[in-house]
């Protein structure tokens, strides 16, 4: 369902992504994993479509995100870092309008929004506008947005960030509850989230994959911040499928 083959990307004489490869099946979560700087983010922004990689090629469901991203984009839900969204709008009035892009219309289109309200815990802050809304309330707003469609394909950048720890654990249930009939991927620099919600785990640092692998895999080295720190230092790739 995701597919990525020699990825690049060049800011310059900066390389931030070099030749990254890996593929997503339905019913994987995958954890990506990486210091700052590592990449993960310009990777999830070529995926998305939101950036052009300088070589390599990227699709969703068979669908070529540079050659058909409308199709592409269909089958696709993108949590961006930072949760972007129109801050003078409320919440009911930004997934009303999310809906109208996404083509819903009619029973569909209210029944989608009242399902996404409730998976996400919105009703309190609903008709209160966004700029006023916790970092917490923000990121469920957008995971709200990117949810909204039922697509085939999410793509979710840190969508614990600003959350408490309730709504983590709450955030992690839906996930693992959507997982099975979607393929799902999942920035995170929150080690205890891979172990879990994801079902495989890629590190990368310098642009570069050092390790793709099951979490049981990653665990049976030692502790994950140890593992974690020695592969991202180490710069050689481990494990790797």
């Amino acid at each position: 369902m995701i597919a990525i083959q020699d990825l690049c990307k060049d800011f310059g004489p900066l390389r931030a992504v070099d030749r990254i490869s890996f593929e997503v099946k339905k019913g994987e979560v995958l954890g990506f994993l990486g210091p700052n700087g590592a990449g993960k983010s310009t990777t999830m922004k070529m995926l998305t479509g939101f950036l052009t990689p300088t070589s390599g090629r990227a699709s969703i469901c068979g669908h070529d995100v540079a050659t058909a991203p409308l199709e592409a984009k269909r089958q696709l839900g993108y949590l961006p870092e930072g949760a972007p969204a129109y801050g003078d709008m409320t919440p009911a009035a930004f997934l009303d309008f999310i809906a109208d892009i996404r083509g819903l219309a009619g029973a569909t289109k209210a029944e989608r929004i009242a399902k996404v309200v409730k998976q996400v815990h919105l009703e309190a802050v609903l008709h209160q506008r966004i700029e006023t809304l916790s970092k917490g309330f923000k990121r469920r707003v957008g995971l709200a947005q990117a949810i909204l469609h039922d697509p085939q394909v999410l793509v979710l950048d840190e969508p614990t960030d600003g959350l408490d720890p309730n709504q983590k654990h709450e955030v992690r249930t839906l996930i693992q509850e959507m997982a099975p009939g979607k393929a799902i991927v999942l920035s995170t620099h929150i080690l205890e989230e891979v172990e879990a919600v994801c079902t495989r785990a890629i590190i990368i640092a310098s642009g570069r994959v050092l390790f793709d692998g099951t979490p049981q895999e990653l665990a049976a080295r030692g502790p994950l911040d140890t593992v974690f720190r020695k592969i991202t230092t180490s710069g050689s790739a481990t494990n790797q499928s």
